[in-house]
């Protein structure tokens, strides 16, 4: 046996004890920073989503339900993903607009339900366009798809004053289109909803990670892919540019997505810029937890936790996640 060493520091004095490794912890989640991401459609009935273990589309009814649920652990704030029937799906998305449609009436039943819930929601085509992009598709001569930017900024600042007008807390647009942060900003203080904020989908990549959410609403591109408009997942300082004109054009906080794999692009933005950030970790990321969980390969709540730690270590503010109610849960249990 080796004689005893002589040393001055021993950081293991600070991990010899829960207490101990409790004082100096330095990244600490509350159920507080969790936006939950919720899905909704006209039926009656709520469906499990078979892409998205634990996850359903709700009916007007389970998600006023679903939302009480998760505010009574905490979870302040939710996200609403509509999935749109087909017959009102069109080429111009008009229906994203319609005030007695689904997000709006869905508004309306959650802001006179809970009040002090914080209601964000998507504003972006591709739940209501028949051609499953964001924005509108126009086919060149030589048959290509091109996405028309300044046509579909005057249709999603139509969307948000929809929202507002429900009673939306957040409008989130996630479209990505150049723009379309300064319209809708223009829009709503025009309209005289100054006190609408804009959470932005800055650094949104052209990830594969969103397959399983795109299963669950019937919104994937019937051709082509996004590749022009959401952002290469091999660029970073392309984000700084994205976050620097999301601020000049008035958004009220930003947001990188997917979150697990953009670790890099949250510590960046955290780094560079004072607005609160958001992190959205996704459908994939989701269900890799879970699959993997399923068949016994790891622990569903300590890589649930350890991951969503992960995502505030790097400089989330706030992380809009499918496992919200649930890690929400075990926080009010454990601490």
């Amino acid at each position: 046996m080796s004689a005893k060493l002589n040393l001055i520091t021993r950081p293991r004095r600070n991990r010899k004890s829960p207490a101990v490794r409790g004082l100096v912890r330095e990244t600490v989640l509350h159920p507080s920073d969790f936006i939950y991401p919720l899905f909704l459609h006209e039926s009656p009935e709520n469906h499990p989503i078979h892409s998205m273990p634990g996850c359903h589309r709700w009916s007007l009814e389970g998600l006023v339900g679903e939302v009480g649920a998760a505010a009574a652990v905490g979870v302040r704030a939710i996200v609403l993903f509509p999935k749109i029937e087909e017959h009102l799906k069109s080429s111009h998305a008009e229906e994203c607009f319609n005030p007695d449609g689904l997000v709006p009436r869905a508004i309306r039943a959650l802001k006179a339900a809970y009040p002090d819930v914080a209601v964000i929601t998507d504003v972006a085509l591709d739940p209501y366009n028949s051609d499953g992009h964001d924005g509108i598709v126009e086919t060149t001569p030589q048959g290509d798809l091109r996405i028309l930017n300044d046509e579909t900024v005057g249709i999603l600042c139509r969307q948000a004053l929809c929202h507002a007008e429900a009673g939306a807390d957040i409008v989130s647009p996630s479209d990505m289109m150049d723009g379309r942060v300064g319209e809708i900003r223009a829009s709503l203080d025009d309209a005289g909803y100054e006190e609408v904020s804009i959470l932005s989908y800055t650094a949104k990549y052209a990830s594969a990670y969103y397959g399983p959410f795109r299963g669950a609403l019937d919104s994937a591109p019937k051709s082509g892919d996004k590749a022009t408009y959401q952002m290469d997942p091999s660029n970073r300082r392309e984000a700084l540019r994205e976050a620097e004109l999301d601020i000049a054009e008035g958004a009220d906080m930003l947001m990188v997505k997917p979150a697990g794999p953009y670790l890099d692009i949250i510590r960046t933005l955290r780094d560079t810029f004072d607005l609160p950030l958001a992190a959205y970790q996704v459908s994939g990321e989701y269900l890799m937890i879970k699959s993997a969980a399923r068949d016994g390969w790891i622990d569903e709540t300590k890589v649930m936790m350890e991951s969503l730690t992960g995502i505030k270590r790097a400089g989330a503010d706030m992380i809009l996640t499918y496992f919200a109610k649930q890690a929400a849960t075990f926080l009010r249990e454990h601490g």
